[in-house]
């Protein structure tokens, strides 16, 4: 028999969504915020000349490295080096930093299992001081290379350096707190969302590659339309294996309350099949484009003797080709099972159980349990490193077929069905409440024209 909350969820429809105005405006607030965003990734930062900016940016080798993920992410900020060129890169990059740091920094470990909420603020506020250095060092090093390259800036100085460096501060600092205005009074992560809107900004423009190739005869229509069916059947394999968990059976003994007997529920602990979730491959997808970023930074420098071989090893880590793609695979299985050992502690899951009385059906208490659930989370991590290895490497396949001006990385098919998915849920999860909601003041009505209501006296 179904549960209450779950017939609710089959009576939601386009008459209770229409019914639910909190919704409305949480959704109104979000697409405002968006678009905000969207108009600030085309005022160009002060100085710059933006169509030479635009010519040395699509150099016609088309490796940019680092940048073109940076570019994609930003919805094409960077190649028209707006205010919001370094989107929230920064946050991002401070985020995993904290994260990593609170599982081996005492005192930040006990902040993020003692501190309660007061130590999540906390921890909140590490990150937005180190979202500020990190934004500042790297706008730093975007206005030095841009001074010290002829034709880019009008008026080259420091000057220059010092307006760019706050306007690229500025407008981090200006998306990070966008961001929390929308998870706190929209729909959805904020942050999340920013990256969502930057990346879908740029699919137009990869669709209008495609069907340019077509007609120019260097595509065929039996490609075109296997590309369109491998990207849905792409798009539904990563809504499948998102939602894919391995559900644990967790049991609480009965207990004497009295004269009866009480406990002995059953409930579940869900473990992902992608604990990891997009870590690995932004990470794996970072470091493999840092040697072409030097290399690009440092094509018209003269390079030392022991220097020589950058060229030819930058040469092979581009998108498409064999050692590329062996290198990517392997530090995204790598980040995969490093980044779900961070995330998920079986010791303290086991202690966390044993404290509150439950145990897993046939595992002793302790330290079986948290091997066991070592055991289960190993072979799930194997399961989740494969999916998502098989999800970025197919786009490199087809790079290797039409080349860059395809590119549409796997990390962005991810991020893009994961924020659809988790917005789609909070927009269910808040038609949900307003149905509660709803029951509720029925509920109350009933009440007063019940029992306890006065007789009317006719007169």
């Amino acid at each position: 028999m179904a549960s209450a909350a779950e017939q609710l969820a089959a009576n939601m429809n386009m008459g209770s969504f229409a019914k639910a105005t909190e919704l409305h405006k949480r959704l109104l607030f979000t697409l405002g915020a968006l678009l905000v965003y969207r108009i600030g990734t085309y005022v160009p930062i002060p100085g710059i000349n933006s169509q030479a900016f635009l010519q040395f940016f699509q150099n016609p080798d088309g490796q940019r490295g680092i940048l073109d993920m940076f570019n994609m992410f930003s919805g094409g900020a960077v190649e028209r080096m707006a205010i919001f060129a370094l989107n929230v890169m920064p946050y991002i990059s401070a985020s995993i930093i904290v994260q990593l740091m609170g599982t081996v920094y005492p005192p930040w470990e006990k902040l993020k299992k003692e501190g309660g909420e007061s130590g999540r603020k906390q921890l909140n506020q590490y990150t937005r001081y180190l979202t500020v250095f990190l934004a500042l060092a790297q706008s730093l090093g975007i206005a030095a290379g841009l001074n010290s390259t002829a034709g880019l800036v009008d008026n080259p100085g420091i000057f220059f350096i010092i307006s760019t460096v706050v306007t690229l501060t500025g407008g981090t600092m200006f998306l990070m707190w966008l961001g929390e205005q929308v998870t706190a009074r929209g729909v959805g992560n904020g942050i999340s969302l920013i990256i969502f809107a930057g990346i879908v900004a740029v699919l137009p423009s990869t669709i209008a590659r495609l069907l340019g190739l077509a007609q120019q005869g260097q595509m065929s229509a039996f490609a075109l339309l296997f590309i369109a069916i491998l990207a849905v059947a792409t798009v539904v394999f990563i809504v499948f294996m998102e939602r894919a968990q391995r559900r644990l059976l967790i049991q609480y003994p009965k207990r004497q309350e009295g004269n009866r007997m009480a406990g002995g529920e059953r409930s579940f602990l869900p473990l992902k099949v992608n604990t990891a979730g997009v870590i690995p491959p932004i990470f794996a997808s970072s470091l493999l484009m840092l040697p072409t970023t030097v290399a690009t930074m440092t094509a018209n420098a003269d390079l030392p003797s022991w220097m020589s071989w950058l060229p030819l090893v930058t040469a092979q880590l581009t998108h498409g080709q064999p050692l590329f793609m062996a290198l990517y695979a392997a530090l995204i299985v790598f980040f995969c099972f490093f980044y779900t050992s961070i995330t998920f502690n079986p010791e303290d899951t086991a202690e966390n159980l044993r404290k509150y009385g439950g145990f897993l059906p046939g595992i002793r208490p302790g330290k079986r349990t948290a091997e066991y659930l070592d055991y289960v989370l190993t072979r799930l991590t194997v399961i989740g490193a494969a999916y998502i290895t098989a999800v970025c490497l197919l786009p490199e396949f087809i790079v290797s077929q039409f080349g860059n001006s395809l590119y549409f990385g796997g990390t962005s098919i991810l991020i893009v069905v994961s924020v659809t998915m988790d917005t789609v849920a909070q927009i269910q999860s808040q038609l949900l409440a307003h149905q509660y909601e709803g029951l509720i003041k029925k509920a109350k009505l009933r009440g007063r024209g019940g029992r306890g209501a006065p007789t009317p006296v006719r007169r």
